[in-house]
């Protein structure tokens, strides 16, 4: 069996409330936060990539949990450094992991869900004994000045777990997965520009080729259908009655969608494990920091039912659910593990405060 560890995350310090948007956007606080439940989000300063977000999640989390040995790393992005070669063994040789496995997951905002299936899958298949998942995004480099949709919305952001061998039962471990996609929708969500697509078009390139686009409407009507089919083809898998949820940790996309999908499931939305307030959707980031907030705030309790679920471009989506295993499963130090730059215990689930916010960004050095 295959077991969640423990999970870190990171956010850069540039801090951009609502406040702070582009006035030609013509939005204020309220406007944002009535159609998004995003109060703000983090931006990586000039010079910082993905694969710097993805280390510096990574790096903490195996100072904290004693530095125990990776056999495999798995980066799931959808903002890599290059298109060529993958991030993840670059990021693997700066954490100084040697020659172990390295592999990008690109499922745009269901790559964390994605992960996990691969990193479950190594463990199965007696490849690694323990994988070090990452899920990290820079949306800031594709958002265009010019298009408040996506920009109100996305950050920047990393977070990472430890996936490992251990007995079924213990805690920490990974029940069931339901990962689907339809490609029909892959329009939906795009960056037209730099792949071999545009590359082999003997169309010119148009100026905004290289920026996020989103469709906003039927991306939330197709979120909020295939999570909640998603939830509940797992749940009926795992043997689950969603009342028996103890947490709910939908991507962190839009707090509209996050609430119809918890109401379609029939899960209580106060076990709803809620982070964009103050990060707003970082990807592939967006679980993992969600479930590092929720354990550093002691939301999240050893041998409690999680259930995850996300969507993403591609169109894919995917769910995953797993026994929390808290501060005393196996390579983790009590009391140590599974923080993140993040709310501190007395910060509210979803409500922003000003010491909440401030502590987002707390161990930068």
């Amino acid at each position: 069996m295959a077991l969640v560890e423990s999970v870190a995350g990171w956010v850069p310090p540039q801090r951009v409330t609502n406040d702070d948007l582009p006035t030609h956007w013509g939005v204020d606080d309220a406007w944002v936060r009535t159609r998004t439940g995003i109060g703000a989000r983090h931006r990586a300063g000039p010079g910082v990539s993905t694969g710097d977000l993805a280390y510096e999640a990574a790096r903490r989390l195996l100072e904290r949990t004693g530095h125990p040995e990776v056999d495999a790393l798995v980066l799931a992005t959808a903002t890599p450094d290059h298109p060529c070669p993958a991030t993840a063994p670059a990021v693997a040789a700066r954490l100084g992991l040697g020659t172990v496995a390295a592999v990008d997951v690109s499922a745009v905002c269901s790559g964390f869900v994605y992960g996990l299936a691969y990193a479950q899958g190594l463990v199965a298949a007696g490849v690694a004994g323990r994988v070090l998942l990452a899920g990290a995004d820079t949306y800031s480099t594709w958002l265009d000045p010019d298009d408040r949709g996506p920009g109100v919305v996305f950050g920047d952001g990393a977070g990472a777990a430890l996936v490992a061998a251990g007995p079924a039962g213990a805690p920490g471990e990974l029940l069931g997965f339901d990962l689907g996609s339809d490609g029909t929708g892959y329009d939906l969500i795009t960056v037209a520009g730099g792949g071999s697509r545009a590359r082999a078009s003997a169309a010119p390139h148009g100026p905004g080729d290289g920026y996020f686009r989103m469709r906003g409407g039927p991306v939330y009507q197709h979120a909020v259908e295939r999570m909640t089919g998603s939830c509940r083809a797992l749940l009926a898998k795992v043997g689950w009655e969603p009342d028996q949820v103890d947490h709910f940790v939908p991507h962190q996309a839009n707090a509209r969608i996050l609430s119809a999908v918890a109401e379609r499931v029939g899960i209580d939305p106060a076990r709803c494990v809620t982070h964009l307030d103050r990060v707003g959707n970082t990807g592939a980031a967006s679980l993992p920091l969600a479930l590092a907030d929720a354990d550093a705030r002691g939301v999240l309790r050893s041998g409690d039912r999680v259930l995850l679920t996300a969507f993403g471009g591609g169109l894919t989506w995917g769910s995953a659910a797993l026994r929390w295993a808290g501060s005393d499963a196996p390579g983790t130090r009590r009391g140590a593990a599974s923080r993140t730059a993040s709310a501190p215990p007395a910060a509210s689930r979803t409500t922003s405060t000003p010491s909440a916010v401030a502590a987002l960004s707390e161990e930068l050095s």
